[in-house]
């Protein structure tokens, strides 16, 4: 059965700006009631203007989701929630030994430590209707590690794992709630200026419009995974063979050098939240 979304609430985390703008307004147009939580005040509330001008709902809450009390309190004030999407994220993009303690440490809070906070906010109450989806928003780089994103990387490893193994316990409970992954590869947004691969025909910069509409049809759909473009479907399979030989075909497609033109570092951290130990 389809999960129609309108009349539904959707919590969109970071969906002041990139591809959580883009939900936002695409959920809006379908008729749910859209919150958006972001550290960028003013973004965050300018998303939620445009989108009352189209027509739609939508509200607007200054929220550092990798704070877990201030998630908890935040929560209180949103009531039920029907569908969540963890979206919020921060890259560096710098190699192991150039990244300070503090951006690792950032990357991990705010990419990994908030999927628990904030999932973990809103299911119990998906649980108790018999309903909901919660939409984790990994990365390509969470399925092959790539040289110039070793804290990114990890930390969206780690979200493949956590919504895959929350999949699971949600199945075995028959709680009616689903867990969706998303792994897009590179955006068209600032986040990725500057990230190239060999063959931009099989690994294309993705319009994060269209990837918000994937995604939103996806939980309509009820989903479990949504992973593109379809060569990185392909990855899994890959690793099937020797490792010498699953490093050679990503060095050929161009994973390996892929970051050595990323020209986003400064801005992307910056906009983060204050690092936390």
């Amino acid at each position: 059965m389809r999960y129609h979304l309108a009349g539904r609430k959707v919590l969109i985390t970071g969906g002041a700006s990139g591809l959580g703008r883009h939900l936002a307004h695409q959920a809006a147009e379908r008729g749910a009631h859209v919150v958006i939580w972001d550290v960028d005040q003013e973004a965050g509330q300018a998303t939620a203007d445009e989108i009352a001008r189209s027509g739609g709902t939508a509200s607007a809450m200054v929220v550092d989701v990798a704070e877990r009390e201030a998630v908890k309190s935040a929560a209180l004030h949103c009531g039920e929630i029907d569908v969540l999407i963890n979206n919020a994220g921060i890259v560096s993009g710098e190699r192991l030994l150039d990244s300070s303690d503090e951006q690792i440490s950032a990357t991990l809070h705010v990419n990994t430590m908030a999927l628990f906070w904030v999932t973990r906010a809103f299911l119990g109450g998906m649980i108790e209707r018999g309903h909901g989806t919660v939409v984790t928003v990994a990365s390509s780089a969470g399925l092959v590690g790539v040289p110039g994103l070793t804290d990114y990387a990890a930390s969206k490893f780690a979200a493949f794992g956590f919504a895959e193994a929350l999949r699971g316990e949600l199945r075995q409970d028959r709680t009616g709630v689903t867990s969706l992954t998303v792994c897009p590869s590179h955006l068209d947004t600032a986040r990725f200026d500057g990230v190239t691969t060999r063959f931009a025909w099989l690994l294309p910069r993705l319009s994060a419009s269209r990837v918000a509409g994937k995604i939103l049809r996806a939980v309509e759909r009820r989903r479990t995974q949504l992973i593109m473009p379809p060569l990185v479907r392909t990855i899994p399979v890959a690793r099937a063979m020797n490792v010498r030989h699953f490093d050679a075909m990503m060095s050929f497609f161009g994973i390996g050098t892929a970051m050595d033109a990323f020209s986003s570092r400064s801005s992307q951290y910056d906009a983060a939240p204050h690092p936390r130990e």
